[in-house]
C-alpha cells in the first residue's frame, strides 16, 4: 500500500485501526508546515520542537480517544492545536518559569529522511531562512494571520474564529502582510544589486 497516495482521512482511519504508519505519513506530510508555523511564533528552535511534540501527543491522544471530528481538515485542526499550545506557553511564561516535562517521546525519531540533493537542500534552507527573517519583521497580527493561512492551510473563517476578529479584519491583515513582505523583498533585492 502506498501511504503517500492515501487521503488524510484514510491515514487517520488506518492509525485508529492500529496501523502506526498512518500517523507516520501524516506527520511526514505536514511536519514542515506545522513546525515552521510554531517556530515563527516562538522564535526558538528547542521550544518549537517541544511544542511540535506536545502538539502530536495531543493529536495522538485525541485520535485514540475517538474524539477527532471528521468534518474538519486535518492540517487546520493540528495547526489550531499548535497555536493554542503556543498561546498557553506564553501565558505560563508570564506567570511561572518554564519547566521541562522530561518526556522521552521524540516525534523526529519516528520520521525517516527522504532524498534531497545537498545543493537543493542548501537553496531551500537559505530561501526559508530569508523568508522567515522577513516574516519576523511583520507586525504580530499580520504575522499570525500569514502563518495560519500559509503554513496552517486555514480558511479565513477559521483564522477569524481563532484570533477573535471579523473575517474582513483577518483578510485585511493578510493583505497588509503580503504588501509588507513584497516591499521588504523589493528593498532587499535593491540592496543586493547596489
Amino acid at each position: 500500500m502506498d501511504f503517500q497516495l492515501q487521503s488524510d482521512q484514510d491515514l487517520i482511519h488506518l492509525y485508529i485501526g492500529g496501523d502506526e504508519k498512518g500517523l507516520v505519513e501524516l506527520i511526514r506530510r505536514y511536519q514542515a508546515k506545522i513546525y515552521t508555523s510554531i517556530y515563527l511564533l516562538v522564535k526558538d528552535e528547542y521550544l518549537a520542537e517541544d511544542i511540535f511534540q506536545d502538539t502530536f501527543i495531543k493529536v495522538i491522544n485525541t485520535l485514540r480517544a475517538g474524539k477527532y471530528n471528521e468534518e474538519g481538515k486535518f492540517l487546520p485542526w493540528v495547526t489550531r492545536i499548535a497555536h493554542n499550545l503556543v498561546i498557553d506557553h506564553f501565558r505560563r511564561e508570564k506567570r511561572a518559569p518554564m519547566v521541562s516535562n522530561g518526556d522521552d517521546f521524540d516525534i523526529f525519531e519516528v520520521l525517516g529522511n527522504y532524498d534531497e540533493s545537498t545543493e537543493d537542500r542548501m537553496v531551500r534552507e537559505q530561501t526559508h531562512k530569508d523568508l522567515k527573517t522577513l516574516i519576523q519583521q511583520l507586525p504580530s497580527e499580520q504575522k499570525e494571520v500569514l502563518i495560519m493561512r500559509h503554513f496552517g492551510d486555514m480558511s479565513f473563517k477559521e483564522i477569524a474564529d481563532i484570533t477573535e476578529v471579523s473575517i474582513n479584519t483577518a483578510l485585511g491583515r493578510m493583505r497588509y502582510a503580503l504588501n509588507n513582505l513584497r516591499k521588504m523583498m523589493q528593498a532587499k533585492e535593491l540592496s543586493l544589486k547596489n
